[in-house]
């Protein structure tokens, strides 16, 4: 009876050995692989042991072992040499001590789990797998979740298509605008009272936005125009203005210069009829009033003259620079509102190609109409790391690297270019 019930315990073990010893006996062990080591008459000293970075694995009985490069099969027989014809010490149920030997044929060692492999690339859930006997490429796709060009996104690609779609639209409008901007500001620049809009008519824009775009920029045009003749007439007005009233400043003073003389000439004669004493002094003290008073409004004319030729010179130097001034701020404008546009046209290619992304996964491109993905399997071998093409079908084995490339079609969104190309 006893004898049966040992049969019977071992059975299981010597099939699941020979199970596995079939199934890996050409597979070379490498670190990372599990190993589990067993004995029939001892169930206590079962061991699941990994294989270190060094290829070494320790069991009981036996310490640690060199398994990098081993079949199941050399290791076993390797692990049998070494503790074959042990007597184990057991204590039995009613207390007494028992001697147990260690038969080769009852001690066990067998995979108990490989190492993992790892699935990258267009992916719904990259990385890493546990190996199964016989899987393929198809099947590792499929844990990882399929083909897949979102993985990076977890909202849903309808919805993110629409968004995309708004600020691509979005984008697109702003590039307009800008281009028209740009044409309105060179239109200035060259003192031209319009510009041609034709090169706006191929931004994917309605119609009806592209005119309210044109109209704006026309009337910042002729608001702008009418604002800087504005201010040149006034300049010139002023100027004139000046002018005038120094050519009024210059006759009154050579009238006031004309006077002083008189009044001094009318002083030397008053003295020289006091001195005869034909006059009182009275008379002279009236005559000398009378040459201050003259003397003072010809120095006022005199400043008032200095005073409007200093505004004319000002007004001369403010209409003189009006044209460079307005040329330079136009021109900074200009430089700032082409970087704008092309920081919109980098966007709108950004957004152009996520459409696409976004369009494959919506549309199901990867499982219909996408074909087959590309696949590189990267293996380690003992002459080192070799790459390999495949198909879905093949079938891996332990610390494969599976890379899955999926191939898009080019960009069919409609690219930002600037007026200068679309005027070619």
């Amino acid at each position: 009876m006893k004898k049966l019930r040992f049969v019977f315990l071992y059975l299981p073990i010597l099939l699941a050995t020979t199970s596995a010893s079939l199934a890996d006996d050409s597979y070379r062990i490498q670190p990372g692989d599990s190993i589990e080591f067993s004995a029939a008459s001892a169930p206590d000293l079962k061991t699941r042991a990994t294989v270190d970075i060094d290829g070494q694995i320790s069991f009981p009985l036996v310490g640690e072992l060199k398994a990098q490069g081993m079949t199941v099969s050399e290791l076993q027989a390797k692990v049998r040499s070494e503790v074959s014809s042990q007597v184990l010490q057991r204590r039995s149920s009613d207390g007494r001590q028992l001697s147990v030997m260690l038969a080769a044929d009852e001690i066990s060692v067998v995979i108990a789990e490989y190492r993992p492999i790892y699935v990258n690339g267009d992916v719904s859930q990259p990385g890493q797998q546990s190996f199964r006997p016989g899987i393929t490429v198809r099947q590792a796709i499929a844990l990882a979740g399929g083909v897949d060009v979102m993985r990076f996104r977890a909202q849903n690609p309808l919805l993110e298509e629409a968004d995309f779609r708004a600020d691509y639209d979005a984008q697109w409008t702003l590039f307009a605008t800008q281009q028209a901007k740009i044409l309105r500001l060179k239109a200035e620049l060259a003192g031209k009272a319009n510009f041609d809009s034709k090169a706006l008519q191929a931004t994917p824009i309605s119609a009806s936005s592209v005119k309210n775009i044109v109209d704006l920029e026309e009337a910042q045009l002729s608001a702008r125009n009418s604002l800087n003749k504005k201010q040149s007439d006034y300049l010139q007005s002023a100027i004139a203005t000046e002018n005038d009233r120094i050519s009024a400043l210059s006759q009154q003073e050579d009238k006031e210069k004309l006077g002083v003389q008189a009044d001094t000439e009318e002083l030397e004669r008053v003295k020289e009829l006091f001195g005869r004493q034909t006059l009182p002094i009275t008379r002279v003290i009236e005559a000398r009033r009378t040459i201050l008073l003259s003397s003072t409004r010809y120095l006022q004319t005199v400043a008032q003259r200095g005073v409007s030729e200093r505004d004319r010179a000002d007004l001369a130097a403010q209409l003189q620079k009006l044209p460079d001034e307005r040329r330079q701020g136009l021109l900074t404008e200009l430089h700032d509102t082409q970087l704008e546009l092309s920081q919109t046209r980098a966007r709108l290619q950004a957004l152009g190609d996520k459409l696409i992304y976004t369009g494959l996964v919506r549309s199901q491109l990867v499982r219909g109409n996408g074909g087959e993905p590309s696949i590189l399997i990267h293996r380690k071998t003992d002459a080192g790391v070799s790459s390999l093409k495949a198909s879905q079908d093949e079938e891996l084995r332990p610390g494969d690297v599976v890379d899955v490339a999926l191939h898009f079609p080019q960009s069919s969104a409609p690219a930002p270019q600037t007026d200068e190309r679309r005027s070619e």
